[in-house]
């Protein structure tokens, strides 16, 4: 019966004659009073009209509401923020891509309190509402899960399958002559004909991936691609599984475990996957209050094989992973090569285990190796330290075969001033590319790099040439690339002391980022340095910028004062 299905919170808002204010504002947005019997469950949407990766979550909410309402709930949806990384990247709009994951989590927070709602489903696209989704499922910790919205179909380009990557590296390609003016628009034309994230195995991608392994997104419904016809059904199974959970009295706390983030972990060692997974995977885990480090990523990652070839470094996309066998097929591999904790539980009510074993492989697939065939023996994430990174860097592996660099520094106080540089040819192979001041305080907002590093590709440089910073890059990166090298520079670390023509090593064997520079020079260096003037002074970014922490804790803002009321100093990359 409807009536028995819990009300935890909701019960508050709308129960008893003293809540007939709450009532009557209610039912001016079409509640009756079968409704207000019902559990009252959030439809978070980050449904916006800027861009393909959430541009179709509007109708998909519909779907998951019927799918709620079915299940005997009261389906009740707002919105939150989306920055579209893609359009924004290369100016300084893209600066508030990062800054949007918090802005989302606690918007999410503040409704789903406000409104004392008794279940929660968030509907996710673009690369900074997945993790922003699962931040707030893991702070508030009443039932609920994430579904996303699905990838977008490839586009066609003179016989074969683009996506937004190929456009980046033509850019790059047309400004050394590779390519026409016509080539260029019609790429540009063909690249994205659809709704959907970004196809790759970029962060979108590979945060969705995440979710699954996870377990708080339902393992083939999430990754049903954005255009695909299932999806409608998926969005009703969605919402119909948000009233289990609630029915069940399953919490975030219950599913999302240490053993399920080495689990995603894993997961994104095997599929190369993007390195924003470290940043976000850290950040949930603080939102969780589970032990983390960016270790852990490099021991994961260390014993688990390459099995997916997928986009930026490979050949297909998240549709041809779709229609090989999906997630599912990524975690039987892992399961049987004992790299899984099977045991851990999803929403679906099913164990990982068992939503692996329903797994079904296409035939003569190529997308997901055979464990005795990997791409690669190890993963796709490695983490470095040294005297340029004492609190670590990530570089991603997968795609090129290199294991150590050597070569001079050429400095870049902007992602603007090194695009420029790579635009006007001054770069040249055995250059090492530092950017700087990019970092979460420094920039504020840690930018993604893709302009350069796809420029960098389309310039025919990509193996040529390495590059660090203590910003980030996009998923679709790939080449020799060091980001969120801790600390950063606006917090004075070592590589704000790097000057042009110093020799940078990179030693991906032994793990190592260093300037050949004594301990006594950078020290020297970095006693006549100053901090920059903050680039903003009011605003949600100067917030950002005073109370977030270190990469390598996750760009978590963090609070200023302890939990009881004393004052505290405002916690950073050097004090964390």
């Amino acid at each position: 019966m409807i009536d028995s299905l819990p009300k935890p919170r909701s019960h508050t808002l709308t129960d008893g004659a003293h809540r007939a204010p709450a009532r009557a504002m209610l039912r001016a947005s079409g509640l009756a009073d079968e409704d207000f019997r019902k559990p009252l469950v959030g439809v978070a949407n980050t449904w916006i009209e800027i861009g393909p990766c959430n541009y179709h979550l509007r109708e998909l909410a519909q779907h998951v509401k019927e799918g709620i309402r079915a299940a005997g709930g009261t389906p009740l949806e707002f919105n939150t923020v989306s920055i579209s990384d893609g359009i924004t990247m290369g100016t300084e709009g893209m600066r508030t891509s990062l800054v949007s994951r918090e802005v989302i989590a606690d918007s999410i927070e503040l409704v789903t309190r406000g409104n004392l709602f008794d279940a929660l489903i968030v509907l996710v696209g673009c690369d900074k509402t997945i993790p922003g989704g699962v931040m707030a499922l893991a702070r508030l910790n009443i039932p609920g899960l994430i579904l996303y919205g699905g990838s977008i179909a490839p586009g066609q380009f003179e016989g074969h399958s683009v996506t937004i990557q190929d456009v980046f590296e033509a850019v790059g390609k047309h400004a050394r002559g590779g390519m026409t003016d016509a080539q260029l628009r019609t790429l540009e034309g063909a690249a994205c004909p659809g709704a959907g994230a970004c196809g790759g195995q970029f962060t979108a991608n590979t945060m969705a991936l995440v979710c699954e392994f996870l377990g708080i997104a339902p393992m083939g419904l999430s990754s049903v691609p954005a255009t695909n016809a299932r999806k409608a059904n998926a969005g009703h199974r969605a919402g119909e599984l948000v009233v289990d959970l609630l029915c069940r009295d399953v919490t975030p706390s219950k599913i999302i475990t240490k053993a399920a983030i080495e689990n995603a972990i894993a997961g994104v060692a095997a599929t190369g996957g993007s390195t924003n997974a470290v940043l976000h995977l850290l950040a949930i885990a603080n939102e969780a209050k589970i032990s983390l480090s960016i270790d852990d990523f490099d021991r994961i990652s260390s014993r688990v094989p390459i099995l997916a070839d997928l986009k930026p470094g490979g050949r297909f996309v998240a549709t041809d992973l779709y229609a090989a066998g999906g997630t599912a097929l990524v975690a039987k591999r892992l399961l049987e090569a004992g790299l899984l904790r099977g045991d851990s539980i999803t929403v679906t009510g099913r164990s990982l285990a068992e939503e692996a074993a329903a797994a079904k492989e296409a035939p003569a697939q190529q997308v997901v190796s055979k464990l005795d065939a990997p791409l690669k023996p190890t993963g796709g994430l490695v983490i470095l330290k040294g005297n340029l990174a004492t609190d670590g860097c990530v570089i991603k592996v997968a795609g090129h075969n290199l294991q150590d660099f050597r070569g001079p520094a050429r400095v870049f106080e902007s992602e603007e001033a090194a695009f420029t540089a790579v635009e006007k040819s001054i770069i040249m192979a055995g250059d090492v590319i530092v950017i700087r001041y990019e970092g979460p305080k420094g920039g504020p907002g840690m930018r993604e790099m893709l302009a350069v590093t796809a420029a960098l590709v389309g310039a025919g440089l990509g193996d040529s040439v390495a590059l660090l910073t203590d910003g980030r890059f996009s998923g679709a990166t790939h080449g020799f690339m060091a980001g969120h090298v801790a600390p950063e520079a606006a917090n004075g670390g070592p590589i704000a002391a790097i000057a042009d023509g110093d020799i940078i090593v990179f030693d991906i064997p032994n793990r190592r980022l260093n300037v050949e520079l004594s301990a006594a020079d950078i020290q020297k260096r970095l006693a006549g340095w100053k901090p920059p003037a903050p680039r903003y002074t009011s605003g949600v970014m100067a917030k950002y910028a005073l109370l977030v922490s270190s990469s390598s804790l996750g760009a978590v803002t963090v609070v200023p004062t302890s939990f009881s009321g004393t004052a505290q100093p405002v916690l950073n990359a050097r004090t964390l």
